[in-house]
C-alpha cells in the first residue's frame, strides 16, 4: 500500500486551480523542495503574480512557500532602440 504525500496532493490541487480559474496560468512551475514549495516562472502582470500568490497561500497554508515569479511585459516599447 502506497501513501500519497499530503503536500503532493495540495500541489496538484494548486496546479488545477491555476489552470482552471480565471487566471488560467499554465506556465508556472511548482516543485516540492524539502519541507517547502517553490513557484517559479513568468507572468504577464503584477496583478497576475499577486493572484497566483494568493491562491498558492490558500492551497499551501502551513507549508513554506518560496517564489521566483518574473513579470514580463509584452507592451510596445515607449522609445526607439538605437543601434550602433
Amino acid at each position: 500500500m502506497s501513501t500519497v504525500d499530503p503536500a503532493e496532493y495540495r500541489i496538484a490541487h494548486l496546479r488545477d486551480r491555476l489552470a482552471s480559474e480565471d487566471i488560467a496560468e499554465l506556465g508556472i512551475r511548482i516543485e516540492q523542495r524539502g519541507a517547502g514549495v517553490m513557484l517559479y516562472g513568468s507572468v504577464s502582470s503584477s496583478a497576475c503574480r499577486d493572484e497566483i500568490l494568493r491562491i498558492a497561500r490558500e492551497e499551501l497554508a502551513g507549508l513554506e512557500l518560496r517564489e521566483d515569479l518574473t513579470v514580463v511585459r509584452a507592451d510596445a516599447p515607449d522609445r526607439s532602440e538605437e543601434l550602433t
